[in-house]
C-alpha cells in the first residue's frame, strides 16, 4: 500500500475514483447472481436478501467514505432516501451511513503537520499553546482538530484533505456524465440546469476563504444574540480555517438520547436560524445537518461550518413563497398550476396533473395546519415515498427545480430531515411567518382548525 494512501488523503486520480464508483453496481449485480444460486440451493429468500442488503450497504458507504469529496456528500444525501425503504431493509444502510459520517478515514498526523507547515510555515506550532494531533471530527473534504490558541482560547482547526480539490472536480465530471440518467426518473426536469447548480454548490465548499467570510458575517450579526452562537474566526489561510471551539451538546447526541425539551428547543432554534436573518444579512445557511449543530448550556444554538451558504433571497422569493403557499392551501388545482408555471417549477411544454399535485403538496404542508406538530421519521418516510415513487403516475416526476431555488431546496430538505430525526415539536407555521410575515394572511384560514382541537401527529 502506498504512503499516499497511508496518509488518509482521498485518492485523486480520476480513473481510480471512477473505477471505484463503477464497481458499486457491478458488485451489486454479482451479489444478486450469487444470491439466486443460494436460493436455488435452499437458502431462505429473506435471509439471502438481507445478506445482499447488508453487504451492499457496507460496500457502498465504505467506498463513498474512502473517496470523500462529492462521493461522501452523496452518502449524506442517501440518509434522506433510505427513509423511503422499509425499516428492516433500511437498517443496514442506516448503520453503514453512521460509520461513514462518524468514522471516515483519518488524515494521519504527518499529513496534517504537512498541511499546517505549508500554510503557516515550519514554526506553525508557535501559533498554539496546544494542538491535538487526533482529529476531533471528520467532514467530506477535511477534518477538525482541537487546539488552544496562543491567547488561551480553545479553537477548532479545520484542515482540508490534500488533493480534495482534484478529487471533487473529478467527481463533478462524473456527475455531469451520469446526470443524463436522471431524465429517466425525472422526465419533466431541466436536469442539465439542476446539475450545474448542484456542482456550483459543491465547488463553493472548497473555498475556505469564502467560508471564513461567511462565518464572520454570521458571527458579527449574532454576536449579542440570546438565541444563537456563531464562533469567531481567528485565522484563515489557504486550506486551514481556525475558529473558536463550540462547547455544548451535539445535535447527534440529542437525536440519540436527548430530552423532549432539548429536542424541541434545538429544532425550533435551528429552523429559526435558517429561515430568519437572511433578509437582514443577505446569506442563507444551507447545511443544517446534525454534525454542524450544538445546544449550548445557556440554551443557545451553536452553529458551525459555513461553507454551504448562498446569497439570499433571490429576486421575487417573497412573491414565490406567498403565491405557492396560497395556491397549495387556499387556491385549488387551477391556481396551483398557474403558480407552478409562473415560477418555473414546470417546463413550458410539460403537462402535469394539478389535482394530484395539490394532494401531494397539501400532505407535505400538514405541519403548518396545527398550532403544534411533531415531525418524525415515520411522517417524513411517507412524504419521501410519495414524492420519490417511480410510478409513471407520480406527478412529482413531471416537475423541475429552478436553478436559483437550489440553495433554499438544499437548506429546506436538510432541515426537515434533521427536524424529523430530532422528533422536534413546535409551531412550524409561526416560524415560517416569522421569516415571511406575508404568509400570516395565507395561513390564517387553514390554521383556524387547531382552535377546535385538531390533533397533531
Amino acid at each position: 500500500m502506498s504512503s499516499r494512501r497511508d496518509s488518509g488523503a482521498p485518492p485523486v486520480r480520476p480513473a481510480l475514483r471512477s473505477a471505484k464508483l463503477i464497481a458499486l453496481p457491478v458488485a451489486y449485480a454479482g451479489r444478486q447472481a450469487a444470491g439466486a444460486g443460494r436460493r436455488a440451493l435452499g437458502r431462505p429468500a429473506p435471509e439471502v436478501n438481507r445478506d445482499i442488503q447488508n453487504r451492499t450497504a457496507e460496500h457502498m458507504f465504505a467506498v463513498l467514505g474512502e473517496l470523500k469529496g462529492c462521493a461522501a456528500k452523496l452518502g449524506q444525501l442517501l440518509a434522506i432516501y433510505q427513509l423511503a425503504l422499509p425499516r428492516d431493509i433500511a437498517a443496514p444502510y442506516q448503520a453503514a451511513l453512521a460509520r461513514l459520517q462518524d468514522s471516515a478515514p483519518v488524515m494521519l498526523p504527518p499529513t496534517v503537520h504537512g498541511v499546517m507547515a505549508d500554510t503557516f510555515g515550519p514554526r506553525w506550532r508557535d501559533l498554539f499553546r496546544e494542538f491535538d494531533d487526533r482529529r476531533a471530527a471528520a467532514a467530506s473534504i477535511g477534518q477538525v482538530h482541537r487546539g488552544v490558541w496562543h491567547d488561551g482560547r480553545e479553537v477548532a482547526v479545520k484542515v482540508m484533505y490534500p488533493g480534495a480539490r482534484v478529487a471533487v472536480e473529478s467527481d463533478l465530471v462524473q456527475l455531469r456524465r451520469v446526470s443524463i440518467l436522471a431524465s429517466v426518473l425525472l422526465p419533466g426536469a431541466d436536469v442539465k440546469s439542476m446539475t450545474e447548480a448542484l456542482c456550483e454548490s459543491v465547488r463553493a465548499e472548497l473555498d475556505y476563504a469564502a467560508e471564513a467570510e461567511n462565518q464572520r458575517t454570521f458571527a458579527a450579526f449574532y454576536r449579542d444574540s440570546a438565541e444563537f452562537c456563531v464562533p469567531e474566526v481567528l485565522e484563515q489561510r489557504g486550506d486551514v480555517l481556525i475558529s473558536e471551539w463550540v462547547r455544548g451538546t451535539s445535535a447527534t447526541r440529542i437525536i440519540a438520547s436527548g430530552t423532549r425539551e432539548q429536542r424541541d428547543r434545538l429544532g425550533e432554534l435551528m429552523m429559526r436560524f435558517v429561515l430568519t436573518g437572511w433578509e437582514q444579512h443577505g446569506l442563507l445557511y444551507c447545511d443544517p445537518h446534525p454534525g454542524n449543530l450544538w445546544l449550548l448550556p445557556d440554551g443557545r444554538l451553536g452553529v458551525a461550518d459555513f461553507g454551504a451558504c448562498a446569497p439570499w433571497p433571490h429576486p421575487g422569493f417573497i412573491d414565490l413563497a406567498v403565491q405557492m403557499c396560497d395556491a397549495i392551501f387556499n387556491g385549488g388545482p387551477a391556481a396551483l398550476e398557474t403558480a407552478v408555471r409562473r415560477h418555473g417549477f414546470a417546463l413550458p411544454s410539460r403537462k402535469f396533473d394539478a389535482v394530484a399535485l395539490e394532494s401531494a403538496l397539501s400532505a407535505c404542508g400538514e405541519p403548518v395546519r396545527h398550532e403544534r406538530f411533531r415531525l418524525t421519521t415515520s411522517w417524513l418516510r411517507k412524504q419521501v415515498l410519495r414524492t420519490t415513487s417511480l410510478r409513471l403516475t407520480n406527478v412529482m416526476r413531471e416537475l423541475t427545480l429552478p436553478p436559483d431555488c437550489t440553495p433554499f431546496a438544499r437548506a429546506s430538505l436538510t432541515m426537515v430531515g434533521t427536524l424529523s430525526q430530532l422528533e422536534s415539536e413546535c409551531d412550524y407555521g409561526a416560524e415560517l411567518v416569522r421569516s415571511v410575515p406575508e404568509l400570516a394572511e395565507v395561513f390564517a384560514p387553514v390554521r383556524r382548525g387547531f382552535l377546535s382541537g385538531a390533533p397533531a401527529s
